[in-house]
């Protein structure tokens, strides 16, 4: 048996789950990803600190080149 994971715009989401109920052979299964508080609490303590400080972040392009010619 093959899976298949899909992302769906939210306004096609309904219609789209209603089709694929419609066929008798397959088996829908909806799952809400939950992230656990611990997480949550990482990720806000970190946006707070580039908030703080906004020198200590770098620019995606610049990040970019510098991960490519470290492991080149």
């Amino acid at each position: 048996m093959k899976q298949v994971i899909l992302t769906i715009p939210d306004n096609k989401y309904q219609f789209f789950m209603e089709l694929l109920k419609s066929f008798e052979y397959l088996t829908v299964e909806e799952r809400a990803l939950e992230v656990p508080e611990e997480q949550k609490a990482i990720v806000r303590e970190r946006m707070k600190a580039s908030d703080a400080d906004p020198s200590r972040l770098v620019d995606w392009d610049k990040a970019k080149h510098q991960l490519k010619y470290k492991n080149a």
